[in-house]
């Protein structure tokens, strides 16, 4: 524990969680992966984010519509039925895309994933290509930690620790033997 608390003190603005609510963990975890990945060359990629963006404002608009039309809600319900496929098919427990690196030889961005079920203090983080089925895409690599590790007894995460992870992981998928096709 000492060594915990002696990494944190070096951060001024370390990120603070309340250890009561796992919405919140995974928030700074997830906030964390993202600035790391970001860190090592990678550029998030937010068309997917634009794309739910601009069918939210469709939905509004569809919402506001249907509150003051005539027609009642299950004859809509395949744009909304469409909207949820996506999102569920396409994102699933996705916190980031990206596109490849600036002068890599891979021509896929990553996929990074992470779930934290509730109740549960395990977190599992995913890394895995933007495009599985190219030529150039490695095999998905994933670890299952308890957030226990990386967190204080005040809630403060201790980043150093979190990093480590968390680039050995990206490390790993970037040395994962290619694809046989």
């Amino acid at each position: 524990m000492q060594e915990k608390k002696a990494e944190t003190t070096t951060n001024k603005n370390p990120k603070k969680a309340n250890l009561l609510d796992h919405h919140s963990i995974k928030h700074i975890l997830d906030e964390s992966v993202s600035e790391i990945v970001t860190s090592r060359g990678y550029v998030e990629d937010v068309r997917l984010s634009n794309v739910r963006l601009l069918l939210g404002t469709v939905i509004i608009v569809i919402a506001l519509f249907a509150q003051f039309y005539k027609k009642k809600f299950p004859e809509n319900r395949d744009f909304l039925i469409a909207c949820i496929l996506i999102i569920y098919t396409k994102e699933k427990n996705a916190i980031l895309f990206t596109y490849p690196p600036a002068g890599s030889f891979t021509s896929t961005g990553l996929v990074v994933s992470s779930k934290l079920p509730r109740f549960s203090v395990m977190y599992t983080l995913t890394i895995e290509s933007a495009d599985p089925k190219s030529i150039s895409a490695n095999q998905q690599v994933q670890f299952t930690k308890s957030v226990t590790q990386w967190f204080t007894n005040d809630g403060i995460l201790v980043e150093g620790l979190f990093w480590k992870d968390v680039e050995a992981l990206l490390d790993e998928y970037a040395r994962e033997p290619k694809k046989n096709k």
